[in-house]
């Protein structure tokens, strides 16, 4: 369970433990037990996660406006993978017109 940062009107800021479906109802302050809303004093301490955490909340938080398009992977217009034409066959063929093993995969066998 996350914690949530909460802002008691009498005794100040306190931090509770709470499950997410509870997390914009108020809370029972600790001291003085007023039901208090949250608040937000503390930021996500992106600067010390380690990079795979940090790529998976960017990954999570990336607008569904603005989505990966070909264009911003690189392929423009004509490229080969994204036009739809086919691809060049890797077959490689004899001088007397007979094919041989394939260049990229010489354990497979021709038909």
């Amino acid at each position: 369970m996350p914690n949530y940062d909460f802002n008691c009107p009498e005794c100040g800021g306190f931090t509770e433990n709470r499950p997410m479906s509870q997390s914009g109802e108020p809370c029972a302050c600790p001291e003085c037990g007023t039901a208090s809303p949250r608040a937000f004093f503390t930021t996500p301490f992106f600067a010390l996660m380690d990079n795979a955490t940090r790529t998976a909340i960017g990954t999570n938080e990336r607008a569904s406006h603005a989505p990966k398009t070909s264009k911003s992977l690189g392929h423009g217009a004509g490229c080969s993978c994204c036009s739809g034409q086919p691809k060049a066959s890797k077959t490689v063929f004899r001088a007397d017109g007979a094919k041989t093993f394939p260049s990229a995969r010489p354990w497979m066998i021709s038909h």
